[in-house]
């Protein structure tokens, strides 16, 4: 049976757009690009309408090309349930205000059972630090948390679930 994920915008993004002169960016491009190519398959792969939202701003090319990635990804509703619990995530400092749409990614998955949410943003989201906040807020409110991890980490896990 294959895993769900929740793809967040970041690895979208990472996945179609040009090579980065940053050697750090251009590194998790291609990384993105291996994980799309040899492991996605392995997962049921899932967004929402704030992925679609994000996905669909900027460049007009840009917006074709992480849309037309996004065709093929099943989509979750932002329902009142997940938009409660984004708040009790920055209510509880566990995303900070600024933050909300990222409590909002994180609510979308927890609140549907997602097993992964997938992302690059390793500032709010795949950050150990803040995961910690993230998992305890969701289990008081009765959840099971997500795994929260970057293409990267699941580059392994891709090729052992055969």
């Amino acid at each position: 049976m294959k895993a769900n994920a929740y793809i967040e915008t970041t690895v979208i993004s990472y996945l179609t757009a040009q090579a980065s002169r940053d050697i750090v960016v251009a590194a998790h491009q291609q990384i993105t690009r291996d994980w799309w190519d040899n492991c996605r398959d392995k997962f049921t792969l899932f967004g929402s309408q704030l992925v679609l939202q994000e996905a669909g701003a900027g460049d007009t090319e840009a917006v074709k090309a992480r849309l037309d990635i996004l065709a093929d990804v099943k989509l979750l509703e932002i329902t009142e349930e997940a938009i409660i619990l984004a708040e009790r995530l920055v209510q509880a400092g566990a995303v900070p205000p600024k933050a909300a749409t990222d409590a909002l990614h994180i609510a979308v998955s927890v609140v549907n059972g997602m097993e992964y949410l997938v992302t690059w943003n390793c500032k709010h989201l795949a950050n150990a630090f803040m995961r910690v906040k993230i998992d305890s807020v969701c289990r008081i409110a009765a959840y099971e948390p997500v795994v929260i991890c970057t293409p990267e980490e699941l580059l392994e896990v891709g090729n052992d679930l055969d």
